[in-house]
């Protein structure tokens, strides 16, 4: 008796523990670019929250709640919490962007025009992105990046940095590859495709194929990849 006791005690704390709502990351990809504001509603607690900055978010939850995904622009979501979302990083919702149809629109995309070919700015002239110009900017003076070390706010920044090439990357394929590659040739299912982007952009050896612009390395790694992610969504 005693011992079923002090086993029961031991226990508690453990059932307590699970029973008890976890914060959960996540992110919502979608074709659109605008990811910010996004109203995240956990239906099973009545709690929500808004997507930050490229649509991270961050809510309550606990396995079998069901989270709600809105905004005027994208088709509304849901998403059922698991088990196995409390052992990653990061959960990724996908979301569809609502389409609109116009008459007699025609759109032609210059890629080789902008201010480096125009001579606007020198070509000897370091570019940099958002999030390297806030970086850099808090490097500057000479109290503010003391500060900035202190607080966390430069490694903070080096992590948006790191986010923003990974977005970049996720963009630069989606340029390279047709989606109905994505579809047809690597069998990943259309709702599916934008959250795949997101997968091979975390892999290195992916990234530096891109990088060195070797697209015959990057497309045989993406053949190993859709293998990978189909396996791992079972679809």
């Amino acid at each position: 008796m005693f011992k079923s006791l002090l086993f029961f005690f031991l226990l508690l704390p453990l059932i307590l523990f699970c029973q008890k709502d976890t914060i959960i990351s996540g992110k919502v990809v979608s074709q659109s670019i605008n990811l910010e504001g996004i109203h995240v509603l956990n239906i099973s607690k009545k709690t929500g929250e808004i997507t930050g900055d490229r649509g991270y978010f961050k809510i309550k939850a606990q396995v079998n709640d069901t989270l709600q995904f809105s905004a005027v622009h994208l088709e509304a979501t849901r998403y059922v919490i698991k088990e196995s979302d409390f052992k990653t990083e990061l959960i990724f919702v996908e979301m569809k962007s609502l389409t609109t149809h116009l008459k007699e629109v025609t759109l032609t995309e210059y890629k080789n025009i902008n201010a480096f070919s125009l001579g606007i700015i020198p070509a000897s002239t370091k570019s940099y992105t958002p999030a390297e110009r806030r970086l850099k900017s808090s490097k500057s003076g000479f109290i503010e990046p003391v500060l900035n070390l202190i607080s966390g706010r430069t490694n903070t920044l080096k992590n948006d940095v790191g986010i923003e090439k990974k977005e970049f990357l996720q963009i630069k394929t989606s340029n390279y590859f047709e989606r109905i590659y994505f579809t047809q040739t690597l069998h990943i299912p259309e709702e599916h495709v934008d959250g795949f982007l997101f997968y091979v952009v975390e892999n290195e050896n992916y990234a530096r194929a891109m990088k060195d612009k070797n697209k015959t390395m990057a497309t045989f790694l993406l053949s190993g990849l859709a293998v990978e992610y189909l396996k791992l969504k079972e679809l």
